[in-house]
């Protein structure tokens, strides 16, 4: 099999295609993209990871060109090794069988699509009844303001661009002379209609300059080769995937807890006894929340009660946590947030670059109000453009990444079209939650190591460039996976939403790939926040002697006091 580092693998292979071969590859790239990023004292146990599939390894799960899965699992390998540095920290030095699974860190990738709430799914209109309305301004609710994030052509044919609402939609509508409210538009196709034609009245050039004047999200889409060229390009492809420095702290090493919770079962959690302070919405801040509370920290989601945050993403992205509101712009939230910090070890950070930097929250602000307590922070903060570069302070989500790095051009190319198409699933979220669930382990490492704070940066584009790093599907391959998938999904065009484009991958997945359906794969529990059973995708990791799992289910932003007292534990949960 042909492959490259820098660029597209289209070459002939001898056989069917391993995923699993895939994954190995992926690894070795990791590493030599990484660097020191990752220590030698982690890097070791890499060697010691084995993959599992309930198949032959050969099946490419998603109708897309990219390798999605291998890329998962090489970072979900690094992620293990680093929960295995620590255990040697903890429990001490020993070879520990590490295995990740195919299917599983498959469904990681599109785990918020598969979960479920009382047995309703994302996309079931039902389920919105059942969930805590945090979707403030309508952006997610009315159709017609939803696709104010949404790609589309601008008035040089062949030129697309993303513009994207975020969670108010009315700016960038009234950006492009649109009303920020028509309740007279209701039908899918007209709402696109209507927003392109608008769209079409401006150059990609020109969208530009409106987005910068208005501080929107909002991209050209570009190639990968295109973007390869670009200033910001150059910038990211010669930084690792992700970034841990250390700050300016001369706290003496934090040795890790030697107490375990008093919900352990017989194996330990490795991170018992560590507390996370999550200030993040959506999907990739969450996913790294989500991945520390499933190694057995106290993770608290803290979220403002006056920004908005998309209902049924909590779901997924809120299990294991304790969710509580706090406005820092007020005395009092600023007043409870901080007594909280006084304990915290982690602080995730998923907001826009500087925002908590303004509320006096930044990464150095934080390790300067807590010099004296006798242990350091790490703080980690993921973003769409990474934290270097000429684009670095520019807003952005998943779908501003994947158009401006290459990925929805590569996708659209795939599918047989002269345009691009954002792949299904926010699958470059759940990855950068990764990286930046790795950054924060790497970090607690040298915090119990070597002493001091640390600062882990992780982004969107970054894991992007990773996965385009790996190059695509061989073109064999990606004929047997148009062939395999349903011709409706290759219907689709530049201007379908990403709930339109991943509702149809979906379909087409439980057809093709049931085994990533398979009821063993997930979990359910009744979550007495949302007073009703949730099902949520199992871990794809499993480490000899310890526990990766949830203590609690999930639930709705807000809900719990701010406290690390009372620690909610459901041994249904545990056991399950």
């Amino acid at each position: 099999m042909a492959v490259t580092v820098n660029g597209h693998a289209n070459g002939s292979h001898t056989g069917p295609y391993s995923v699993l071969e895939g994954a190995k590859q992926a690894i070795a790239t990791l590493k030599k993209v990484a660097g020191d990023q990752i220590p030698p004292q982690i890097l070791k146990h890499a060697e010691d990871v084995t993959f599992t599939t309930a198949t032959d390894g050969t099946q490419v799960y998603f109708p897309c060109p990219f390798k999605e899965t291998e890329a998962s699992v090489a970072l979900k390998s690094i992620e293990a090794s680093a929960v295995a540095a620590i255990a040697d920290l903890r429990y001490g030095e020993k070879k520990r069988k590490i295995e990740v699974n195919l299917e599983q860190t498959a469904c990681f990738l599109f785990s918020t699509y598969i979960a479920t709430l009382g047995g309703l799914g994302k996309q079931d209109p039902a389920v919105k009844a059942k969930l805590k309305n945090t979707d403030l301004l309508q952006a997610q609710s009315n159709l017609y303001r939803r696709l104010s994030a949404n790609l589309y052509e601008t008035k040089n044919p062949g030129e697309y661009f993303h513009i994207h609402g975020s969670l108010e939609a009315g700016k960038t509508l009234n950006m492009i002379g649109l009303e920020a409210y028509r309740p007279d538009l209701t039908d899918y196709r007209e709402c696109i209609n209507t927003i392109e034609s608008h769209v079409k009245k401006f150059s990609a050039s020109e969208l530009e300059e409106m987005n910068a004047r208005e501080r929107q999200a909002g991209v050209t889409a570009l190639k990968w080769e295109q973007f390869k060229q670009t200033s910001h390009g150059k910038t990211l492809l010669s930084l690792p995937p992700w970034q841990v420095d250390r700050l300016q702290d001369a706290s003496p090493p934090a040795p890790f807890p030697a107490a375990e919770n008093a919900s352990s079962s017989s194996k330990p959690q490795i991170l018992s006894g560590i507390r996370v302070l999550e200030l993040c919405r959506i999907i990739a801040g969450p996913a790294m929340g989500r991945t520390l509370a499933e190694y057995g920290a106290q993770v608290i989601k803290v979220t403002s009660p006056t920004l908005s945050d998309v209902p049924f993403f909590q779901v997924d992205g809120n299990t294991g946590k304790h969710t509580v509101d706090l406005d820092l712009k007020s005395p009092a939230g600023r007043k409870v947030f901080e007594e909280l910090l006084q304990t915290a070890d982690v602080i995730l950070d998923g907001y826009r670059p500087g925002s908590l930097e303004r509320l006096g929250y930044g990464p150095q602000q934080i390790a300067d109000l807590l010099k004296g307590r006798g242990k350091g922070i790490v703080y980690v903060a993921e973003d769409c453009f990474g934290f270097q570069g000429e684009w670095a302070q520019r807003p952005g989500w998943q779908q501003i990444a994947d158009c401006v790095t290459g990925v929805a051009w590569a996708q659209g190319e795939f599918m047989g079209l002269n345009e691009p198409v954002v792949p299904p699933f926010p699958m470059s979220d759940y990855g950068t939650g990764c990286m930046g669930a790795i950054a924060a382990l790497t970090g607690l490492y040298r915090r119990a190591t070597e002493g001091g704070s640390y600062f882990g940066k992780a982004s969107l584009c970054q894991y992007d460039i990773f996965l385009l790093q790996l190059g695509l599907y061989p073109k064999d391959v990606q004929e047997q996976i148009r062939q395999e998938h349903d011709a409706r999904f290759f219907e689709l065009r530049h201007s379908d939403s990403v709930d339109e484009v991943g509702g149809r991958a979906l379909k087409s997945m439980k057809r093709v790939h049931p085994e990533l359906f398979d009821e063993k794969l997930m979990q359910r529990a009744w979550s007495k926040a949302f007073n009703d059973e949730i099902c949520w995708c199992r871990s794809p990791v499993s480490i000899e002697d310890l526990r990766v799992g949830f203590e609690r289910a999930s639930r709705p932003n807000g809900f719990d006091q701010p406290t690390w007292d009372n620690w909610d534990v459901d041994r249904a949960v545990i056991d399950g």
